[in-house]
């Protein structure tokens, strides 16, 4: 519970610590966290909802701006046996009642509050939200609600009940709603909370907006009695002729036969789950047409047990590295990237559409990109859905971020489950080929603990991929950078953030420097570049200019063809996003200005000159 308690003191750490014990014993753990378990090992999500019968919840949405928290705490900060949770179209007329939700404003959902009312630009707290829908039950059936992401702390009610609580606002979760449901008119009204708290992950302290409320897709999603939860159907990575992984059987009989197949191919195996509903995949997989940028091949991927039938579309590759090579089914392949911020392009807000996935991928195409870093947490679904299709590699990250609280088990526990969540959620997804479980994030004993426990868990969950991390750089002498973080012992590929041009000295400057790295593993420059307001110019000495901007830009590629080690590059960033850190008037109001490309869609000179380089870099790899 600590990642909740505000550092403001003692005293209140105290209170919430309490209040903490309270909710405990009213609706017990496994509710109150919604996820079972601390270990991230055992991360219970429905996966691949998109394939599966669902009913959605999104829409107008009943929402209670409630910044004292009246509508979960009393007078004297205890749990109020009267919350906003229950819906006050059903409560005697004589009782006093100081909400409504009928009377009370509409938000979309998916959608953030900042961008749907001005009066909520700013705001950061609690935000109350009721959807009443109808249902008709199936005795045959099993029944869950899900939501793709809240931010940040979601408490989720059905008719009155608490169903549990979640942590953390990019990742997906779940509840099983089977004999809570009612035949007819539901309510269900989710607490959702986006304040800022030291000990939290992300922590207080971002460069990005901390957009709030129920960012992402909510459901509900309708499966047999005995169903397939979840499964790994991947490429051996130390034997690309055979697909290795597992499948997990969840419900009244779990265990049972289950065929994994791949109609068009001919590929087919049968197993039997254990008591847990759990068995391992091996099958020849002779013949098949490797997923890569260039012909993202997916198949149809059918896994079927009695009553059960669920298929996925997936891409069979394999990803490894060689000294400083990352090899993409054996063959070399230069990372020729950009971030990639959840801001909606063109609209602004959340991103949280297939067209804001499309948006986004489609302007990485057009530099002559194949990979994205999504920074700087879990991003919405759909996103790595059209990776997929497009051809796009991904650097995939949690939000643990510049200083967290190391020390705290909380924090830690925290950020494994998001980590858990991630991997879940996305690991069949062919485009995925880097798992980042940290961003700059400054050394110390603590903190190698703490990441090289994430790491640990990250392999557990995925043997298949490499594991990154955005690091720093240091200087030897005026002139010469050299990657030497510890924690690059434990990655497979180290990321590296450097500002040369424009943090760290003026545009010229990087075609002075000159790189060593005291690993033998492939580097990726994962963050590099400037700011420049589009339309600003000026002579390249003038800053936020488009001009001083290109230069950077300019300089940074002649560096970088200097680089033996080098495996990618992947500027900072796509398009200029929001962030309250950068308040410069006329220039950034509100916004990170280093995009290549405008909020509105306009590209910059610095667009055309990392278009040009991956040009190069294309046509050298053919």
């Amino acid at each position: 519970m600590t990642n909740q308690i505000s550092a403001s003191g003692t005293g209140r750490a105290a209170l919430r610590a309490f209040v903490a014990l309270v909710l405990s014993a009213l609706c017990g753990l496994s509710a109150l966290f919604g996820v079972s378990g601390a270990n991230a090992q055992d991360v219970d999500l429905l996966i691949n909802v998109d394939n599966r019968e669902t009913v959605s919840l999104d829409g107008d949405w009943r929402t209670i701006v409630d910044p004292y928290e009246v509508g979960y705490y009393d007078y004297r900060w205890h749990p109020s046996q009267w919350g906003f949770f229950r819906d006050d179209t059903q409560r005697d007329k004589s009782q006093l009642i100081e909400y409504s939700f009928d009377r009370s404003p509409q938000l979309k959902v998916p959608g953030d509050w900042n961008t749907q009312r001005d009066d909520l630009y700013y705001y950061e707290g609690t935000v109350w939200y009721r959807k009443k829908f109808d249902f008709t039950k199936r005795s045959d059936e099993r029944v869950f609600l899900y939501f793709g992401a809240a931010n940040y702390d979601a408490r989720v009610y059905l008719n009155g009940e608490q169903l549990g609580r979640h942590i953390g606002g990019f990742t997906p979760f779940d509840f099983e709603v089977t004999d809570k449901l009612q035949d007819g008119e539901n309510s269900v009204v989710v607490k959702v909370d986006n304040k800022r708290y030291q000990d939290a992950v992300p922590t207080i302290n971002t460069d990005w907006w901390n957009y709030g409320g129920l960012t992402r897709r909510v459901m509900l999603v309708r499966t047999p009695r005995t169903y397939v939860r979840d499964y790994m159907i991947q490429l051996d990575p130390r034997d690309p002729g055979k697909i290795k992984g597992w499948v997990q059987v969840a419900g009244d009989e779990p265990s049972r036969l289950v065929t994994v197949s791949i109609p068009d191919t001919g590929i087919s195996t049968t197993v039997k789950t254990d008591d847990e509903g759990r068995a391992n995949v091996v099958v020849d997989a002779p013949g098949l047409e490797l997923w890569t940028p260039e012909h993202p091949r997916l198949y149809d991927v059918l896994i079927e047990t009695a009553g059960h039938a669920l298929i996925d579309q997936i891409g069979f590759r394999t990803i490894t590295t060689k000294g400083h090579q990352i090899l993409l089914n054996g063959e070399p392949v230069f990372l020729r990237g950009v971030c990639i911020h959840e801001e909606a392009p063109l609209r602004t807000g959340r991103a949280c559409t297939v067209e804001d996935a499309r948006t986004s991928l489609g302007w990485a195409k057009d530099m002559n990109g194949n990979f994205v870093r999504l920074a700087h947490y879990c991003h919405q679904e759909q996103m790595l859905r059209e990776a997929d299709r497009e051809g796009i590699l991904v650097w995939a990250e949690v939000p643990v971020y510049w200083t967290i609280s190391w020390d705290n088990k909380d924090t830690y526990e925290n950020a494994r489950r998001q980590l858990g969540e991630m991997v879940t959620r996305d690991r069949n997804r062919a485009c995925v080929i880097l798992w980042s479980v940290a961003n700059e994030t400054p050394n110390s004993d603590a903190r190698m603990k703490f990441l090289t426990g994430l790491i640990d868990t990250c392999r557990t969950l995925d043997p298949t991929r490499l594991v990154t991390a955005a690091l720093e750089k240091s200087y030897q002498g005026d002139s010469t950078v050299v990657i030497n973080d510890p924690l690059g012992d434990h990655l497979d590929v180290i990321g590296c953030n450097e500002y040369i041009g424009w943090y760290d000295g003026m545009p010229d400057k990087p075609a002075r420097v000159r790189w060593q790295s005291t690993l033998d593993k492939p580097v990726i420059f994962s963050e590099f570049g400037g700011g420049a307001l589009y339309g600003l110019h000026a002579d390249d000495r003038t800053r936020w200019t488009e001009e001083f901007q290109a230069d950077i830009y300019r300089n940074q590629v002649e560096m970088f063809r200097e680089i033996d080690f080098l495996a990618g590059t992947c500027p900072w960033i796509l398009m200029d996003f929001r962030s309250p850190r950068r308040t410069l008037p006329d220039i950034q109001d509100g916004w990170n200005r280093k995009g290549l490309i405008s909020e509105r869609g306009e590209k910059k000179e610095a667009f055309g000159i990392m278009r040009a380089f991956y040009g190069e870099k294309l046509r050298e790899q053919e």
